[in-house]
């Protein structure tokens, strides 16, 4: 996906007043590679059985946007990044989040997410495992209730694929916002490290934004989970996306959320682009799984 500039906003979807800072600060950071423009999307779940079916669309709205300006109150954003309100109203979270995107034509999308301590099928949970497959959209999954609390360095893990330029765009913008260096990082499983890293650095480069200092490291090893948590501890926020080979996949996608995330309390973002939708590797959701 070519990433100019943006003229388009960062959404956020919200499902919980719990992490809404936590989520508007990354949105943030995308945000100001582009307009600048972060909205807030809250969907009023209307189900048949809801209290909320006897209601129209537009009282329900009405009721939800009387609380808008306490959320707003709630969240700070930095200096150049304005935040708006919607609220939607649509037969699921799914089906709402969706919606806002098809409507809004945005930049990225930011959802949160929480390790479940429990194994299930749902890899995020099921809003955000339908959004990983079908969300038109840079995607950018963060595992809340872990929040760097400040930012030196943004560790990114690269193995190939389509999902590496996606991550790259917010490890620069978080860079950017805090100082911070980007440090990309490669197992050496085979012969492949030097280009996985080489393939990091160029989409770094890419990135339209302001300049950080980048650093590169490729560890031998042949536990690539290991590895990752290992160096992840030298760093304060994790930013991985999807991988190409499909040994890799097993090892290093494949433990993102069962594995690494569950032994570093550092910040994760996981990043998805959206032009692998519908396409043969569109549900990382699948690819989590194996």
């Amino acid at each position: 996906m070519d990433h100019p500039r943006s003229d388009r906003p960062v959404l956020v979807g919200i499902e919980s007043l719990d992490n809404v800072q936590q989520l508007v600060r990354t949105a943030s950071d995308l945000a100001d590679l582009g307009t600048g423009e972060v909205r807030l999307v809250t969907v009023a779940v209307k189900r048949s059985d809801s209290p909320f079916s006897v209601f129209s669309d537009e009282t329900i709205v009405r009721e939800f946007a009387d609380s808008s300006h306490e959320l707003l109150d709630q969240v700070t954003t930095p200096a150049g990044v304005a935040i708006e309100r919607d609220v939607l109203v649509a037969r699921s979270a799914t089906r709402g989040l969706l919606a806002a995107v098809e409507e809004t034509d945005p930049a990225a999308l930011v959802v949160g997410w929480r390790a479940q301590e429990r194994r299930t099928d749902a890899v995020f949970g099921t809003t955000v495992d339908a959004l990983v497959k079908h969300a038109p959209c840079d995607l950018y999954v963060e595992r809340v209730g872990h929040e760097a609390n400040g930012v030196d360095s943004v560790l990114l893990p690269v193995a190939g694929g389509p999902h590496v330029e996606t991550a790259a765009r917010a490890a620069i913008a978080i860079a950017a916002r805090n100082d911070a260096r980007v440090v990309v990082f490669s197992v050496e499983t085979s012969d492949d490290a030097a280009a996985f890293v080489a393939e990091g650095r160029e989409a770094l480069a890419d990135v339209d934004g302001p300049e950080v200092p980048v650093e590169t490291t490729v560890r031998e090893s042949d536990d690539v989970t290991e590895a990752v948590v290992d160096e992840a501890a030298a760093h304060d926020v994790v930013v991985m996306g999807a991988t190409r080979q499909r040994s890799l996949r097993r090892k290093l996608v494949g433990s993102v959320p069962r594995r690494v995330v569950n032994r570093t309390d550092r910040t994760v973002i996981l990043a998805r682009n959206g032009d692998v939708v519908g396409g043969p590797l569109h549900s990382l959701g699948r690819l989590f799984r194996r």
